[in-house]
């Protein structure tokens, strides 16, 4: 009422007050646009450590002379695992520090884990490095736990899912070049390297090639160290604003009256599930698709190469998504769309060799693009108080990346089930249960009114 007296009896004070208003929304818009610059790096961050492990899972079979790809693949074991241990401890440190000191320490605590491979690859001692995998893992535990409901709220609501999709491009390109780069780095004349060892007799001798090959990453881990602890200090010290999500969470509480517990929502805990299948299945098309190229009898040379091309594809999705959602499809439909074309890529791969299969292993990276973002929010969705500690759990269910690959790699080395049947047996039922999640899964425990409104939304 005062407004529209200023502006009725004071032109030159209405003047002066939508002046104010369109500052405030240039300064906002402007803030919010560097907020979404920072968290992108956050996210080419998360991209490039994360996915350095299809490389490093051959680098270390060789370097510290595992028997077998079971102990081999305790790399995206110990890794995943973090989240899993971390997710819940993560959001409770969030609530002390912030979202932004929060990310500035889990940049702090990536790059102490990327210390510990300076020791590990001085006793070239695989528990090392599986303890500087943890410490990364740990960090971006806490990073992936702030980070990813910041770029949901850091901006209208209408266009989260176009944001997340962004922070996927971000994500991918990093994921994309890091395999490239370290593989170029420290599998470099892999091949003649593994021949002449097989040949060397003298104990000597073979330790020297070993700790020459292991040494090759002391560099690259120091620099990203470096990187690491610079970037928690530009955070740190960025125009990063703080959000306050308190206030958001005791206005959603009177939807929650009659629930007195997050484990009495269905829908989330089908949906943790879904989570850990879906990261499950990618770490199996990024990073096991090395391993099942050497098992079809190709080089290590080219086959360090292939994470590549599954983040290649993992791009594609997200541009797709970008320019679809919610223009043509709903997110839910996306989801379906994604499980379909997974169980169809699967199928392709188990019914056929050589390249083609490799193909069509990377074209599951086309599938599961879009996958994180339509099950993140279906499955926290009326939440409300709750909505912390079900992201928690969800962000526990990453762990699917370190069991999945682990059974992929006993089916076939402990079982000596064929290296086609172990993968199908691992991705074709987890596609499976994806789309029965964005079908029915998503809508478990809602009331009729409710699935009525999901269904409409679906359209």
């Amino acid at each position: 009422m005062q407004i529209v007296q200023t502006i009725v009896h004071c032109p030159n004070g209405a003047l002066r007050y939508f002046q104010h208003r369109k500052l405030h929304f240039m300064n906002k818009t402007s803030t919010n646009r560097n907020a979404i610059v920072i968290i992108g790096i956050l996210f080419f961050v998360f991209g490039f450590v994360t996915w350095l492990n299809g490389t490093l899972i051959p680098f270390l079979k060789i370097a510290c002379q595992l028997d077998n790809d079971v102990q081999a693949f305790f790399v995206t074991f110990a890794f995943y695992m973090a989240y899993f241990f971390l997710a819940i401890p993560s959001s409770f440190l969030l609530k002390k520090t912030g979202f932004k000191n929060g990310m500035a320490w889990g940049l702090c605590v990536m790059a102490i884990g990327s210390l510990v491979f300076v020791p590990a690859a001085n006793a070239r001692s695989f528990s090392l490095f599986l303890t500087g995998l943890f410490i990364q893992g740990a960090g971006l535990a806490l990073l992936q736990t702030a980070s990813n409901p910041y770029i949901s709220i850091v901006g209208p609501i209408e266009s989260a899912a176009k944001r997340i999709s962004i922070m996927g491009i971000c994500n991918k390109v990093a994921g994309i070049l890091s395999p490239l780069i370290l593989g170029t780095l420290v599998l470099k004349n892999s091949n003649q390297l593994t021949e002449k060892l097989s040949t060397v007799s003298d104990a000597a001798t073979k330790n020297a090639l070993l700790n020459e090959m292991a040494g090759r990453v002391i560099l690259p881990y120091l620099v990203m160290a470096a990187v690491l602890l610079l970037l928690a200090l530009m955070i740190r010290k960025s125009s990063l604003p703080e959000i306050d999500m308190e206030g958001e969470d005791e206005s959603k509480a009177a939807l929650n009256t009659q629930k007195q517990s997050v484990f009495q929502y269905p829908h989330l805990l089908l949906g943790v599930l879904c989570l850990f299948l879906y990261v499950g299945v990618e770490v199996m098309a990024g990073d096991a698709i090395g391993t099942y190229g050497k098992e079809l009898g190709m080089p290590l040379t080219q086959t360090r190469y292939f994470t590549s091309f599954t983040l290649l594809a993992m791009l594609l999705g997200y541009i797709i998504g970008i320019f679809t959602i919610p223009k043509y499809v709903s997110q839910q439909k996306a989801l379906s769309i994604s499980a379909v074309s997974g169980i169809v890529f699967a199928i392709g791969a188990f019914l056929s060799q050589g390249y083609l299969a490799i193909t069509f292993i990377a074209l599951l990276g086309l599938s599961n693009a879009l996958m994180w973002p339509a099950i993140f929010p279906l499955a926290i969705n009326s939440l409300g108080r709750f909505t912390k500690i079900g992201s928690a759990l969800l962000v526990m269910g990453i762990a699917g990346g370190a069991l999945m690959p682990l059974l992929y790699t006993s089916l076939k080395d402990k079982a000596h089930i064929s290296n086609h049947t172990s993968f199908f047996v691992c991705v074709l039922p987890s596609y499976v249960y994806i789309l029965y999640y964005a079908l029915r899964g998503h809508k478990a425990g809602a009331k009729p009114q409710q699935k009525q409104k999901l269904q409409l939304e679906a359209v």
